[in-house]
């Protein structure tokens, strides 16, 4: 964190008894998952709204952290343009609370993280996956996911060939979404116009 970022929010980490992070070049403070609610719930008293949450893990780092998986919720304030950062690591439990009775807005960006590493966040109304298929083992993002290429089948029916997928990149009508021909949902035999002309913009 910046020296200036450290005076701006300075104030603020004293009123919420909270450390600076001094590992990040964003204004960061670490918050134990036992006050996360606590001190979420303070910053929306003040004025503050929560903009996004991901999750981060660790375990192919250069440098030990104290936890293979942290989540980071961005808030900022509107009116003033703070901004501050909560990270909050992961426990061995793999949950975290939920941020959803505090700000509505964390209903699909902890879903997102749940879907792609596996965080479990207790007192969410709707834990389910977002992004990746139904019949999907595992989660995407973490470090040892393992990579390689798997013919996917989606729950509407919906195939995904990765062989077809690379040759659709290729062109512009073919192979792009899985769907038999090139269609999607709805277009009764009619194939998907170019996004752009072959060759580029004419």
């Amino acid at each position: 964190m910046t020296a200036s970022h450290a005076r701006d929010i300075a104030p603020l980490l004293n009123t919420l008894g909270l450390e600076p992070d001094g590992n990040s070049t964003e204004p960061t403070a670490l918050v134990t998952p036992e006050r996360l609610l606590e001190v979420a719930g303070e910053l929306k008293r003040q004025g503050f709204m929560l903009l996004d949450t991901v999750g981060l893990d660790y375990l192919k780092y250069p440098v030990p952290y104290p936890a293979r998986f942290c989540v980071l919720h961005n808030v900022y304030h509107p009116e003033d343009h703070r901004r501050l950062f909560l990270r909050v690591y992961v426990p061995q439990s793999g949950e975290l609370p939920s941020l959803y009775p505090v700000w509505r807005s964390a209903n699909y960006l902890e879903r997102e993280v749940y879907d792609l590493l596996g965080v479990v966040f207790e007192g969410h109304p709707d834990l389910r996956k977002v992004l990746t298929p139904d019949d999907m083992e595992g989660h995407p993002l973490r470090k040892d996911f393992p990579t390689g290429e798997t013919p996917t089948l989606f729950r509407d029916g919906r195939f995904l060939d990765p062989a077809a997928f690379r040759a659709g990149l290729n062109g512009q009508n073919s192979g792009l979404t899985g769907w038999r021909g090139a269609l999607r949902r709805g277009d009764a035999g009619q194939p998907l116009p170019p996004v752009m002309p072959e060759g580029g913009a004419k």
